[in-house]
Formats: structure tokens, C-alpha cells, sequence
């Protein structure tokens, strides 16, 4: 659509040549002689330039009402020799920018475009601050159990206090978006939030990558780097997956916690930070506690305002809002036909198990709207996963023919190791436990690494 711009000028001949020059570079032109006449075309302009002294009200003024109507209406002012340093006020009263006279059209074209392209820019920005934060309104995370009203309950408390937060269930249940929740609806919303995937980082890059580092520290360390929790500075911190942290870096996230304080890597001086850290883990940091692998000083200033969330197996109630959420989400994303999701269909999805929560039902409505050709999602239309078949065992379906319990936990383990090439990380996860609990467990069964990751 053609921008509207309101062109205020006393000098009848000038505003007749930048009407011109403007409707002739495709813009819609009201114009106006003085800031009292042009006060009726200021709901549909998109920028509005103005001569700072008119007759009876001035420039200043009609900036001012204009302002008064959308703070967000870009001004130029068109200023004689001489009323530069009024202009200068009139700036730091809200104009966009003033245009000294006598002036070539060809700079006020420039101006004119500079200011759109900021006005869109800043419309744009808004408009998708104003998307995420919808995203992370409750209606957005999905839940009418009892359970997730209670969640919802703590988030509002919880999110105006600057409290560490762990969250604690499995893998897909929606801990990040619960997370990002928070955040959002918290005084540091505005600021940044940095999510830490504690299982993506190498064990030797951890501190560097957490705390940073300086010019020298190591060799390829060419520059100094600042680290995630330098870069969450005001911000909120979120440690996915907590329990997969080393003891060593344990300590200094305690420090951070109790002192908001640490050293980058290399370097003696101490860094003070202000960050709010929620955490989040898939396994009972408990049970942790007890194999020696966690600190339990840590874990208590983690479990400040513990938040667990419960699988979606044991809130099936939540499931047919869930899935007519996720047809009205992706339905417009994948251009599908389908508009609405069968009560046989809800029924079916019901009597799965979901071993994956709620990310693996948000996949297979995407896979299942993608194959549907109706418009709406019925019961035969939903691709389910087939269930894994079990191992083979000994009759009773219990333990393998001639194996003990811990003969069978060996080879679990190592069968592990093997799917996962010897990475103890990605064996721990096949194995819903932490690297840490892993190494624990060949520390007490006496298997040597190399020989367990045969």
C-alpha cells in the first residue's frame, strides 16, 4: 500500500514542489498550510514533514499532538538558517530528523526514504516481539490438567523474582518452552536468554565455553572470547540438562550461583554478573546425590523452586487440546487441507503411549497432516509410531536365560557403548541416565572403558 505522507509548509510554492516530487515517487500527499489544518490528517499519515515555524501553532507543536496520537509517527522538520539548535530540541522531543533550508530535492527524497525504511524496520521489530511474546503466553503452552495449572500457577509467582528454578521431567515434556516462559513473563524479558545445552559441550570445552576466555589461555586461543554467562549479562541463563555437568565445572556454577561471580579461563581477575539461572534435567538429580556423581550443594541452591512436569501419559486429558492446537499451528505452516481433527482420531491418539511427550505428538500431527488429503483428521489419517519389538528373553518374559541381574546390566551398558561408538554421552542418553551416573556404574562394575565400549 502507497504511504501517506502530511507535507505542513506556509510557503505555498515550496509545499507545491515537494507535493509534486513526493506524488510523483509514488506516495499519497496531504498537505497543509498550518499545524491547525493539518491536525485532521494526522490518524492516516505514515510520516508527516513539517516547517518548525508557522503561522499560529508551530512545528514543535504539531510534532507534539502528533506524538500524542502514535509515538511512533516519524517527523521532519524543515528549519530555516538559523533555527538549527531549536531543531536539535525538537529531536530530542521526538523528531526523527530536520532538514536545513534551503534544501535540494533530492536530499529530502533521501530523508523521506531513510525514515520509512526506519519506521518499517521498528514496526516489523515490534510486530515480532509481540509474536514471541504470544508464544509464550499459557494459552500457547498447552495444558487443562490439573497438573499444568498448577505449573502455570508457579510460573506466575515464580517469574517477577529473580529465584532459581528447576525443571525436572523427561525428554520432550516442555521444559524449554516453560523455561522461555518465564523468562518472558519476568523484569528481564527484555534481555537476553541464553540456553546452554550442558550435554552438546565437550567435557574439555565446557569452562570455556561457560566462563570464557582470555588471549593465550590455550593454544588456538588467538583472542579473548567472552563466555555464555558474560553474553546473559541482566539476562536469564537456562542449563539444559544439569545433570550431565562435570564436577569440576560444578563448583563454578556454584560460585555463580552464591557469589555471582567467576574468572574467565586464563585469567585471575574476577567477573561480577547478574543473571537468573533456571535449570532443567530428564533424570533424578536425587539419585545422583546418592552415586556421589552430583554435589548436593549445588543441587540445593538449584532446587530453589523445584517445577516438575509430568509426562504426557499421565495427563491424557491434555492430549485433544494439544492436537487440535497443533492441526490449527501447522495446518497453515505445511499448507495442508485439513481444518479440524476427528473425535475417533482424538480417541486413537489417547490409547498410545508417548513414549516421546509432547514433542513426539506435536511430529506426528506434522507427518499426519502432511498425508491427510481430507479436511478433517480422522483415526485411520494419524501415523503412529510402530512400538519397538522387545529382545529376546527367557519364557517368563523376565531376565535372559542363564544371566543374573547384573550380568544383564553389563550388557545393557555395553550394548549401549556399542550403538553409541564408545561416547559415553550418547550411551548415557540411550540409557535415560547421565554421562555421570554411566561412569559411576563401570567405576562399580569394574569395567574398564575400552573394554566395555567392545
Amino acid at each position: 500500500m502507497k504511504k501517506h505522507i502530511l507535507v505542513v509548509e506556509d510557503e505555498d510554492k515550496l509545499r507545491r514542489v515537494m507535493q509534486l516530487q513526493l506524488a510523483s515517487a509514488g506516495y499519497e500527499v496531504d498537505q497543509a498550510p498550518t499545524a491547525e489544518q493539518a491536525i485532521p490528517f494526522l490518524d492516516r499519515a505514515d510520516l508527516v514533514l513539517t516547517d518548525l515555524k508557522l503561522p499560529g501553532m508551530s512545528g514543535q507543536d504539531l510534532l507534539s499532538i502528533a506524538h500524542r496520537q502514535n509515538a511512533n509517527l516519524p517527523v521532519i522538520l524543515l528549519t530555516a538558517f538559523g533555527s538549527v539548535e531549536t531543531a536539535v530540541e525538537a529531536m530530542k522531543a521526538g523528531a526523527y530528523d530536520f532538514i536545513p533550508k534551503p534544501f535540494s530535492l533530492d536530499h529530502l527524497m533521501q530523508v523521506v526514504r531513510k525514515a520509512l525504511e526506519f519506521s518499517a524496520l521498528r514496526d516489523e521489530n515490534r510486530k515480532l516481539r509481540e509474536e514471541l511474546g504470544h508464544r509464550y503466553q499459557f494459552e500457547n503452552i498447552v495444558g487443562r490438567s490439573r497438573a499444568m495449572q498448577e505449573i502455570f500457577a508457579t510460573i506466575v509467582r515464580v517469574a517477577p523474582t529473580r529465584a532459581t528454578v528447576l525443571l525436572a521431567g523427561e525428554s520432550g515434556v516442555g521444559k524449554d518452552l516453560i523455561a522461555r516462559a518465564i523468562h518472558f513473563h519476568s523484569a528481564r524479558r527484555d534481555r537476553p536468554f541464553v540456553k546452554i545445552d550442558c550435554t552438546a559441550l565437550p567435557e574439555n570445552l565446557m569452562e570455556s565455553e561457560l566462563f570464557g576466555y582470555e588471549k593465550g589461555a590455550f593454544t588456538g586461543a588467538n583472542t579473548s572470547k567472552p563466555g555464555k554467562f558474560e553474553q546473559a549479562d541482566t539476562g536469564t541463563v537456562m542449563l539444559d540438562e544439569i545433570g550431565d555437568v562435570p564436577p569440576a565445572i560444578q563448583v563454578k556454577l556454584l560460585r555463580i550461583l552464591q557469589e555471582r561471580e567467576f574468572e574467565r579461563l586464563g585469567s585471575n581477575k574476577t567477573l561480577r554478573i547478574d543473571v537468573r539461572v533456571i535449570a532443567a534435567t530428564n533424570v533424578d538429580l536425587r539419585a545422583a546425590l546418592e552415586q556421589g556423581t552430583f554435589r548436593e550443594d549445588l543441587y540445593y541452591r538449584l532446587n530453589v523452586v523445584p517445577i516438575n512436569i509430568p509426562p504426557l501419559r499421565e495427563r491424557k486429558e491434555d492430549i485433544p487440546f494439544l492436537a487440535r492446537h497443533f492441526v490449527a499451528k501447522l495446518s497453515s505452516d505445511l499448507g495442508a487441507t485439513v481444518e479440524t481433527v476427528s473425535d475417533a482420531a482424538i480417541g486413537k491418539l489417547g490409547e498410545y503411549h508417548w513414549p516421546g511427550n509432547v514433542r513426539e505428538l506435536e511430529n506426528i500431527i506434522e507427518r499426519s497432516l502432511v498425508l491427510c488429503p481430507h479436511k478433517v483428521l480422522d483415526a485411520a489419517d494419524v501415523r503412529l509410531d510402530p512400538a519397538p519389538r522387545s529382545k529376546g528373553g527367557a519364557g517368563d518374559g523376565f531376565l535372559p536365560e542363564g544371566m543374573s541381574l547384573d550380568d544383564f546390566e553389563k550388557s545393557i551398558i555395553r550394548e549401549a557403548l556399542r550403538r553409541a561408538g564408545g561416547n559415553k554421552s550418547q550411551a548415557a542418553r540411550f540409557l535415560g541416565i547421565t554421562r555421570n551416573a554411566l561412569r559411576y556404574r563401570l567405576s562399580q562394575m569394574g569395567m574398564e572403558d575400552t573394554e566395555a565400549a567392545r
